[in-house]
């Protein structure tokens, strides 16, 4: 996966790849062990590999359990970080930490957080987030929401 994600990068604009490259090494200097860095969906991921949880995701279970995706987009960039979206302890965490952080609005959806402004990517709160799940306690989380959905 690594010559896709290499390419994944070489084929941004110049001034993007590299703050892409500096929120790739954040997230992966921070994610516990256990994630596999991979293209999920077109974007650079991080996933459960199917080795550790061979059920994959349930909307499409060849693909592995996703868990954080990074894509350079129109307007910017966004981070998609599925346990924001099924945690609300994480989700409330990381919006009362991030004005301590970013002079920004926060400009969020269920899982995405986009950063219109490059200069203003909040690296320590992101760097803390990505530490923040392990793949148990994702696969965890993520089952027993599956579990409420059925």
């Amino acid at each position: 996966m690594a010559n896709e994600v290499e390419s994944y990068i070489q084929s941004l604009p110049e001034d993007r790849k590299k703050i892409f490259s500096k929120l790739r090494d954040t997230i992966k200097k921070n994610l516990p062990k256990g994630f596999e860095e991979t293209i999920q969906y077109k974007m650079v991921g991080y996933v459960v590999p199917k080795k550790i949880y061979p059920a994959g995701y349930h909307v499409t279970p060849e693909l592995a359990l996703p868990f954080i995706h990074i894509a350079s987009q129109k307007n910017g960039f966004a981070l998609y970080h599925m346990g924001i979206y099924a945690d609300t302890i994480l989700l409330n965490w990381f919006k009362t930490e991030y004005p301590k952080h970013c002079k920004t609005k926060l400009d969020m959806g269920k899982s995405c957080i986009r950063f219109k402004k490059l200069d203003d990517i909040p690296w320590k709160l992101i760097a803390e987030l990505s530490s923040k799940m392990t793949t148990k306690d994702w696969i965890t989380l993520y089952e027993r929401n599956l579990k409420k959905t059925k």
